[in-house]
């Protein structure tokens, strides 16, 4: 098994830093935590059965997001009015309170 760091673990699938730290968190992928300089430091190890899983679930993800301009538009319009209506929800509660 290899020992990487959280960082380089997220260079090396080009996601983020966030992505891998939930990654770990939730065991997807195994880590240990390593005691450097009186810090503890988390590392992820490397299993390369494990690895092709992992890089299959993220061409996954990334393949099934594409979208046209006019989905991507609606999409958009809809989260813009569910956020409004929020809004409006928030606001008339602070004016009853």
């Amino acid at each position: 098994m290899k020992r990487v760091s959280l960082r380089e673990y997220a260079k090396l699938h080009k996601l983020s830093y966030f992505n891998v730290m939930k990654m770990v968190k939730g065991g997807d992928v195994k880590s240990e935590i390593v005691n450097e300089n009186g810090k503890d430091v988390p590392y992820v190890l490397i299993e390369e059965e494990k690895e092709k899983e992992i890089r299959e679930k993220i061409i996954e993800t990334t393949s099934s997001k594409k979208m046209t301009l006019q989905e991507e538009n609606l999409l958009l319009k809809k989260e813009i009015q569910r956020l409004k209506m929020e809004l409006e929800k928030c606001n008339k509660r602070t004016v009853l309170s």
